[in-house]
């Protein structure tokens, strides 16, 4: 095999034709949990897959996704992101004895935004949107608003091209986060911060019992409202037709980030896809073909591991995220949960889609935060958004929900 060099590990040809499918391809090295890496990347450019074939030997894999979406969208950026997450390509070649895949990656250094401005409808989301637009990630977020109408953000991020420490990367974020606030900006200051304040920023804030065991449950609850569920969702296991793989076969409606939920889900249970074909019909049905094993490269036999297994693919697109609005003394809360990887990764753009859907319902945030939670074995990224109601909530909470949980599945008009 001959050397591979960054532009054939991944190959984007560009749609000719508004409305058709731009092509994405993969030829590189295999590893764990690779397509569900960069499905993450994909759905963090704003693109929905409509089509993707996937299929690997264990050492090497080849990935085609079919992709629409923004036409505003950087192409040679999501290029590059979705090269650096691919193997290098000595990790098929035996040649391991120099992988940096072998040393675990340096956690990013994370910094503290904060940002005072004058307050108004919708700027929660402009700067969230520009933050997104620059690659700097929220971790945490609390936001506050003060008596007098100033609003105070502190936004924990990290910085994906790793230059937030240079003052020009610094100057450049300022520059973007003033177009966007104009003159009612107060102040905005960057500044490292180290591990301690990091953990401390962690801590969670407390939940009810009552919320974490109605809001988050573990299994698929007997009962849920069909506005916050994705319907009919079809899970199937079939062991007669590969002598050595599991057949899955998944029929579901369509969703934002769909087969990112799937290979989260197969990559925290541990199971290799050897093969996999996904293919959305008319009316957003989709229909997803999987050959699947275990890592001892054996079929999945045991029942109740087939059953587990359907059962979390099936719960996971169901309820991809979990909304609900609930009374916080005399106010109304917006809570929305993110189910983390085990990996620590989260999906992204939630909070890009949460402050966008109350923007359109020109709904004020008075509060929010960010924090991780644990639940029983699993974690969860908590988005708590409390409510500026004024003298009346003028959405109804039902309408907040749903307009909520629409824009974050991808199905708003």
């Amino acid at each position: 095999m001959g050397i591979l060099y960054d532009d054939d590990v991944v190959i984007i040809r560009q749609s000719e034709k508004e409305g058709d499918p731009t092509v994405i391809t993969v030829n590189c090295p295999d590893k764990t949990g690779l397509g569900c890496d960069l499905c993450r990347i994909i759905l963090f450019f704003g693109l929905s897959i409509v089509r993707g074939d996937v299929s690997t030997d264990g050492k090497w894999c080849y990935l085609v996704f079919w992709v629409v979406g923004k036409s505003t969208t950087r192409w040679g950026l999501l290029k590059k992101r979705l090269v650096e997450a691919c193997p290098s390509c000595s990790s098929a070649s035996g040649l391991s004895f120099y992988r940096s895949e072998l040393q675990p990656p340096r956690p990013p250094d994370v910094f503290l935004l904060k940002l005072s401005c004058q307050d108004r409808r919708g700027l929660l989301h402009d700067v969230t949107s520009v933050l997104c637009e620059l690659e700097l990630t929220i971790k945490k977020v609390k936001v506050s608003t003060t008596p007098d109408g100033r609003v105070i953000d502190l936004f924990y991020i990290t910085d994906t091209r790793e230059l937030l420490h240079t003052n020009k990367r610094k100057e450049d974020t300022y520059d973007h986060l003033k177009a966007v606030t104009g003159n009612s900006m107060i102040s905005c200051d960057i500044e490292i911060v180290g591990p301690e304040i990091t953990a401390c920023s962690a801590e969670s804030s407390f939940l009810p019992t009552a919320i974490t065991e109605n809001f988050l449950p573990l299994e698929m609850p007997d009962e849920l409202p069909s506005s916050l569920t994705s319907t009919s969702v079809s899970v199937n296991m079939d062991n007669s037709l590969s002598p050595g793989h599991t057949l899955v076969q998944i029929v579901c409606q369509d969703h934002k980030g769909l087969l990112y939920d799937i290979m989260r889900t197969l990559k925290d249970c541990n199971i290799q896809i050897s093969y996999g074909r996904f293919s959305m019909n008319h009316g957003r049905a989709c229909d997803i073909d999987l050959f699947l094993m275990q890592t001892d490269g054996k079929k999945i036999v045991d029942p109740k591991k087939q059953k587990a297994l359907s059962s979390r693919l099936e719960m996971e697109l169901v309820r991809p995220l979990r909304v609900a609005t609930v009374s916080r003394g005399p106010d109304t809360e917006l809570l929305v949960a993110n189910p983390v990887e085990l990996s620590g990764k989260g999906r992204p753009l939630v909070f890009h889609d949460i402050t966008l859907a109350l923007k359109m319902l020109n709904t004020c945030i008075f509060s929010a935060e960010i924090r991780r939670r644990m639940i029983g074995d699993r974690e969860f990224e908590v988005y708590r958004v409390l409510l500026d109601e004024g003298e009346d909530l003028a959405v109804p909470r039902s309408k907040i929900e749903e307009q909520v949980w629409k824009k974050l599945m991808g199905w708003e008009q």
